[in-house]
């Protein structure tokens, strides 16, 4: 998928998205609406009291496989629909809310809390710390998948603006990307 990403973002650059087949295409978007799904939900912020290290790192190195492929998947999507001169076939709506849907549940989940310490939960429940606080205590060094699914997460909500601008889409939509 991460191939499938780059590939697509040199034929969108290319202009010539639009020569693919588009029945191939639209079944093209409907398996990345699955692989956007599969990673769609699952959040990178583990905390098991009970697992050892090393389990805890295999865990998360299982989660971020998993968002990182639905990453690409969003990003090969986007890059499909906002080449130049595509039929409308290819705006298929589940797939945009899909990628909407991902973009939104990593920002407030995993990115704004890495980045953020106010964002993140206490899993023991305990004192409310201020804000300030909560700052002074996080360290600044971010894990590489993080920056990646970052930087990642911004090319898609770059994307998704483009979209706005190529297709008319529903309220609900307008409303969930704003």
């Amino acid at each position: 998928l991460n191939e499938l990403g780059s590939e697509s973002a040199k034929i969108k650059a290319m202009g010539i998205m639009d020569k693919l087949s588009t029945d191939k295409t639209v079944k093209v978007l409907n398996i990345l609406e699955k692989n956007i799904q599969d990673g769609s939900k699952l959040s990178t912020l583990l905390n098991h009291n009970n697992d050892t290290e090393d389990e805890e790192r295999l865990w998360r190195d299982l989660i971020m496989e998993r968002v990182t492929k639905s990453a690409d998947a969003c990003l090969t999507a986007v890059n499909i629909m906002t080449s130049p001169n595509m039929p409308k076939a290819v705006y298929i709506e589940d797939v945009i809310e899909r990628v909407i849907q991902y973009t939104k549940f990593h920002l407030q989940n995993t990115l704004y809390p890495q980045y953020d310490p106010v964002y993140r939960v206490d899993p023991h429940g305990g004192g409310v710390l201020s804000s300030k606080a909560k700052r002074a205590k996080c360290s600044t060094h971010k894990q590489r998948v993080i920056v990646m699914l970052y930087n990642k997460v911004c090319d898609i909500v770059s994307s998704l603006s483009e979209l706005l601008e190529i297709q008319l889409l529903t309220d609900t939509t307008i409303l969930q990307v704003s």
